[in-house]
């Protein structure tokens, strides 16, 4: 069997939750890693990583956030806590630990799990981590939450990507947007959305950061434009954290899809540090 024969996801499952369920998918065998997108992402924005992780011997789980890809939207709250909760319960079906890579507001997320449940957590892989809230003026909050208003998130979502892709653009950047925009254009799908970028507070996960003790690897995009100076955000969530930071070139947002080539090895050298028996 090939490493993309191994790699092919079976059935979509779900993880029920009191208000709705979450889409994730399983491949591969051996330790367990769970990959978790940012909002507006589906879990494919691991695409390129997954089949990588597979192949060098872990069982990698792929999820939707709550309101995002294939999990349901009939949810009503969102927000990091809401995300810590809901990988807390699929760790709890898997029935085992896992590293937990989250990208964006799924990396404040994973923070609060570690601080809660650190019988979960072998370690984090932090993706263009909001694990505490960026500096903003007011006006241009405002101006965000009028662009994800359920209205015209999609049309607004589909011009803003290729700014967060910002340096090289995923090999199938054009396929991947057409896929986010198809979701967004669903009424309810654009209402969750909506919900999570005005929900979006990571004081949450700032507060927990003293409270990590499993081992971290932060990964950032040198042109990420979520941050004012993204290795100066970087360097402070690795200090926080007392992890490692490792600074793709070239890459936006999603270093992941932008540059697997560098992150793919990034993320095997750390896992090969972390200790993985159950």
């Amino acid at each position: 069997m090939t490493a993309d024969q191994i790699a092919t996801p079976g059935a979509t499952r779900y993880l029920v939750r009191d208000e709705g369920r979450i889409a994730y998918d399983v491949q591969g065998t051996g330790p367990l890693v769970v990959l978790v997108p940012g909002m507006a992402e589906l879990r494919s924005s691991y695409r390129f990583l997954t089949p990588v992780l597979v192949a060098a011997g872990y069982t990698v789980v792929t999820t939707d956030l709550r309101g995002h890809g294939d999990s349901d939207t009939t949810f009503t709250t969102y927000g990091d806590p809401q995300t810590a909760s809901d990988i807390g319960a699929l760790l709890d079906e898997l029935g085992r630990p896992a590293v937990v890579v989250g990208n964006s507001l799924a990396a404040g997320a994973a923070v609060i799990l570690a601080a809660d449940r650190p019988e979960l957590v072998r370690g984090l892989v932090l993706i263009g981590p909001f694990v505490r809230n960026a500096a903003s003026t007011p006006g241009m909050t405002t101006l965000f939450h009028a662009m994800v208003a359920p209205l015209w998130v999609a049309a607004a979502w589909k011009a803003y990507l290729p700014t967060l892709n910002a340096g090289t653009k995923p090999v199938d950047f054009a396929e991947y947007r057409a896929a986010v925009v198809a979701k967004l254009r669903d009424r309810a799908y654009g209402r969750a959305f909506s919900q999570t970028a005005r929900s979006a507070d990571h004081a949450s996960a700032e507060r927990r950061l003293a409270e990590v003790d499993a081992p971290v690897l932060v990964v950032m995009g040198e042109k990420d434009p979520d941050f004012k100076d993204p290795a100066a955000e970087a360097a402070w969530v690795g200090e926080a954290l007392g992890g490692t930071v490792v600074m793709v070139p070239d890459a936006g947002h999603y270093p992941q899809a932008q540059r697997p080539e560098l992150t793919g090895p990034a993320v095997l050298d750390f896992l090969s540090t972390v200790r993985t028996d159950a």
